[in-house]
């Protein structure tokens, strides 16, 4: 059964809302519902690791140190000189 809910939003929320609904071919009463439903449903969905995601776990080590940003900074340099 279908009820009615009243929100206060700030006008540009709205208005962005409704733009994305159309853009969409929905209404922003469906968009919420599914925002709704997603964040209210089970929460104990457990996500399953492939074997292949598994198996690669744990394959780079890096010191205690190491800055990964730093590194791929690095690489990227030595790259593309």
């Amino acid at each position: 059964m279908d009820t009615k809910l009243t929100l206060k939003l700030e006008q540009t929320i709205i208005e962005k809302a409704k733009k994305y609904a159309r853009n969409n071919e929905t209404s922003i009463s469906k968009l919420l519902e599914n925002y709704l439903m997603k964040i209210t449903s089970d929460q104990d969905v457990k996500i399953e690791i492939t074997p292949l995601v598994r198996s690669l776990s744990g394959i780079i080590e890096l010191s205690e140190d190491s800055d990964e940003r730093t590194e791929y900074s690095a690489y990227l340099e030595k790259k593309y000189q």
